[in-house]
């Protein structure tokens, strides 16, 4: 059994990594609710940009934009992998490399080219350890809001890859935020665009398209595509907070059970050693009576 002071001393120590969890689970749960909020907030527009999308494919006016030509099979495609620039956020990472894996596989099955964007410096770092993996882009340290230049150059990547025919498919894989306890790594298509809702709310549908349907196409596709990035940024940081605000709850509540179980352990060792002393202080006194 470890002694009095051994016992102490890693009490001292579990009580400052308890510190420390607490206050990385305060700072997370803080910039969840923000990233949180920005992901509702755009959640319809990117709702909206798809079903627009969906609509226009449909009506035939896709056929010569190069953003929305489907080719009969994919011959090469491009990954967006988006993942987080730091760890202690549970099972975040490992989820997404796991798809990401499993992907790159299946390519490899399918006798299928890829090339990838990495986002996240934890996504880089995987991605480069990888044999055989070409890698034409790596962003690194994007806001909690990324806009601006950031996300134009992944989306130029992306379209400028696609338009020249040298990927048939762009997909993104990312983290997916349902809830608060509830966040799934998933792959979604992007490029060629248009495919990725299955209805049309009626607003979409009688809406008047003016000049017409060629003119709002070429001025929106883009646009709307960037949307649906965009939506997969927020997404997987939202995701990431959620994630590592659990991981340090859970630590931070690991942290008080094994101090609970040191305190206990330290009071048997000082009570075992009261004891000695006591029995100790028995036997003298007997011996001396004799």
């Amino acid at each position: 059994m470890a002694s009095t002071q051994q016992l102490k001393s890693r009490i001292r120590s579990v009580k400052s990594t308890k510190q420390i969890t607490k206050a990385m689970q305060l700072v997370a749960a803080s910039k969840m609710r923000r990233a949180q909020e920005a992901d509702k907030a755009s959640a319809p527009y990117t709702k909206a940009a798809n079903e627009l999308l969906t609509y226009l494919a449909s009506q035939g006016v896709t056929k010569n934009h190069p953003l929305f030509t489907s080719h009969v099979s994919i011959d090469s495609r491009l990954l967006i992998v988006i993942a987080s620039d730091k760890g202690l956020a549970g099972a975040y990472n490992s989820n997404v490399m796991k798809l990401y894996t499993r992907e790159l596989k299946s390519d490899d099955d399918e006798g299928i080219k890829n090339m990838t964007i990495s986002v996240g410096r934890r996504a880089t770092q995987f991605v480069t350890r990888l044999k055989d993996t070409e890698i034409i882009g790596a962003y690194e340290d994007l806001p909690d809001h990324p806009a601006g230049a950031e996300l134009r150059s992944i989306l130029d990547t992306a379209r400028d890859k696609f338009e020249a025919g040298e990927v048939d498919a762009v997909d993104i894989i990312y983290t997916e935020f349902v809830n608060s306890m509830t966040q799934t790594a998933k792959i979604q298509r992007v490029m060629p665009a248009g495919y990725e809702v299955t209805s049309v709310s009626d607003s979409v549908r009688d809406a008047e398209f003016e000049p017409n349907l060629e003119t709002v196409l070429e001025g929106v596709a883009y646009r709307l595509v960037g949307a649906q990035i965009f939506q997969a940024l927020l997404d997987a940081r939202a995701s990431e907070w959620s994630m590592r605000m659990l991981a340090m709850k859970n630590a931070t509540d690991n942290a008080s059970d094994l101090v609970d179980d040191l305190t206990l352990e330290m009071n048997k060792a000082r009570q075992g050693a009261i004891t000695q002393e006591l029995a100790e202080i028995s036997g003298g006194v007997e011996a001396l009576n004799d």
